[in-house]
């Protein structure tokens, strides 16, 4: 995998053979990040349509401002930044940010993806600094854990139907490769066949957010902490993305402009 990425402020290691590990800081949305995000932001949020830059923004704060203050703001903010990221290093998205059919981000996974001829599976999670024990460790393990039950099947709603859905939506342009995986995928989850997640591509996701106070991730801590803990998983590949981001605040800056 060649990883390169001239927007962000991000840094990579290997963890294994294919394996990565990218460390992200978001401390401003700058004037390249801002273009980037004027760029990508239609694509992200309902795929290949022409749908112009105000009317995108004016969607995302009609959703967000009903959700001040909640989990779900915080979370749907993260899952905004890690698509964008992803898009950026040349992942192709298989879904749509904004849900299908309600104003809402999208439910099942979240996020499917394609890069080159592999399929990746990518779970968020996030939360505040002011959270009791919170840490970027603790976060990819919740994230890796709720993978793990959706593939599996240890869940109520079929997380494989919901992306078969996003995929088969005209403006995702997914290939039959992947909307025949995910049908047959879809179908077995109805008929109680279970999957193990060794045979999967993944990305769990953290994200936190310092309440304005900034803080640089510590590389050489926490690429010790998470080469330990995925010793404990069981995967195909695996990328691990943990990100600082200054405050919430900045991207509800960039959508009033």
């Amino acid at each position: 995998m060649s990883i390169t990425s001239n927007v962000f402020n991000a840094e990579y290691k290997e963890l294994s053979s294919g394996n990565y590990l990218h460390l992200i800081n978001i401390e401003e949305i700058d004037t390249k990040l801002e273009t980037y995000i004027d760029e990508s932001i239609a694509k992200i949020c309902e795929g290949n349509t022409d749908i112009n830059l105000y009317t995108i923004k004016k969607r995302l704060i009609k959703f967000l401002t009903s959700k001040i203050g909640t989990n779900l703001e915080i979370g749907a903010i993260a899952e905004f930044f890690t698509h964008l990221y992803l898009n950026e290093i040349g992942f192709k998205q298989e879904f749509l940010f904004l849900n299908l059919e309600e104003e809402s981000i999208k439910k099942g996974f979240d996020g499917y993806y394609s890069y080159l001829n592999e399929e990746w599976i990518f779970e968020s999670k996030s939360g505040s600094i002011s959270t009791d024990k919170i840490s970027h460790k603790n976060k990819i393990k919740e994230a890796y854990t709720d993978l793990k039950d959706k593939i599996s099947g240890d869940v109520k709603n079929n997380p494989w139907q919901n992306a078969y859905n996003h995929a088969s939506h005209i403006d995702v342009d997914s290939s039959s490769n992947i909307r025949n995986n995910l049908k047959i995928l879809s179908e077995e989850f109805t008929n109680d066949v279970t999957h193990d997640i060794d045979n999967f591509n993944i990305i769990p996701g953290s994200t936190i957010f310092l309440e304005g106070n900034w803080e640089s991730i510590n590389t050489t801590e926490l690429e010790i902490e998470i080469n330990k803990l995925i010793l404990k998983f069981n995967f195909n590949k695996i990328n691990v993305i943990c990100v600082n981001k200054k405050s919430l605040s900045l991207f509800w800056d960039y959508l009033n402009k």
